[in-house]
């Protein structure tokens, strides 16, 4: 007796939605901009890569609440 094929994986759902993509996107343009122009300001690479973390962070909360659902 042989045991039936497994069924098909659901095709519905994608792995990140659109607004998660254009969140994401966004906030990672704002952090690069942000790092550049705070490295280029201040000649410090470091302080640079802090600004872009710590824009990116801030524009993900702040665009997650902006855009709507």
């Amino acid at each position: 007796m042989t045991t039936p094929p497994p069924p098909p994986p659901p095709d519905g759902e994608p792995l990140v939605s659109q607004r998660t993509a254009l969140v994401l996107l966004m906030a990672a343009f704002i952090g690069t901009v942000l790092g550049a122009l705070t490295a280029l300001s201040t000649g410090n690479a470091a302080g640079g890569l802090i600004a872009a973390r710590s824009g990116f962070g801030a524009a993900t909360l702040g665009l997650h609440k902006l855009i709507g659902r």
